[in-house]
């Protein structure tokens, strides 16, 4: 859980911005915690990214929360509606409109073309929305703190989508999404997750060393939060020799 100063720096924008947007009604304010602190999970900050990235295109404040909660047809009006706005503004407002014209294309918002490509082909492969997601916000926090290695992470998904067996096993996760976390089913599945990191381990240790353990961390909780089976699994794969979600550690028997 993270401090509101951590949620700023995360988001990209100042504290007294996060405040403004408590004060707006645009973001959530969470309770004060024991020691007097209001605390922020990993939604909080997804959703002052896409307040941020909204602001930075030039909609007004006012309309953001319109928009968060538009449906894809109301998005999609309100957002020719201010792109006729901003052409009758002076040359410098240019930018923005250019920014509100992306705004249409949905997983665009955050996300860089690799990521919504990469959010594509999981759609082509059948998976159900919910997961499609999961991804969608676990790589906007990624954008927002690596963008300079989007390509690289973009490129390694790609590549591990064109091995059957994992596309497989993301197949075998979409039907486990409403598993209880007893269902016998879960070991059978963290069997084969595990055959597929053993099989290339290095690519699963390696590709993921500039993420931060706190992002780590963070995106974890993304997972946790999305499935019942998530801690059964993991508690799986530290028994099969392995640590972690978002990023893999190999233990050893008597490691603790």
């Amino acid at each position: 859980m993270l401090t509101i100063s951590q949620l700023a720096s995360y988001a990209g924008v100042t504290v007294r911005a996060v405040r403004h947007y408590h004060a707006k009604g645009l973001l959530p304010e969470p309770e004060r915690d024991h020691s007097g602190y209001r605390r922020y999970d990993a939604r909080a900050v997804v959703e002052l990214i896409k307040i941020r990235t909204l602001a930075d295109a030039g909609v007004p404040l006012a309309r953001v929360h319109e928009l968060l909660a538009a449906s894809e047809e109301e998005f999609t009006a309100a957002v020719a509606d201010i792109d006729r706005r901003l052409r009758a503004e002076i040359r410098e407002r240019q930018r923005h409109r250019e920014r509100i014209a992306q705004l249409a294309a949905g997983d665009s918002l955050a996300l860089p073309p690799e990521a919504v490509a990469y959010l594509d082909r999981l759609r082509g492969i059948g998976l159900p929305e919910p997961m499609i997601e999961g991804e969608r916000d676990s790589w906007i926090l990624v954008a927002a703190q690596l963008p300079e290695h989007m390509p690289l992470y973009m490129k390694v998904k790609q590549q591990q989508l064109d091995d059957p067996a994992t596309v497989e096993l993301y197949r075998d996760l979409a039907a486990a999404i409403d598993w209880a976390a007893d269902d016998p089913r879960v070991a059978a599945v963290s069997d084969r997750l595990v055959a597929l990191i053993e099989a290339d381990a290095a690519e699963w240790e390696n590709h993921d060393e500039a993420m931060p353990d706190e992002l780590a961390r963070l995106l974890d909780s993304v997972f946790l939060d999305s499935m019942p089976i998530a801690r059964r699994l993991l508690e799986l794969l530290e028994e099969r020799g392995w640590r972690g979600w978002t990023k893999l550690e190999r233990i050893s028997p008597t490691q603790p």
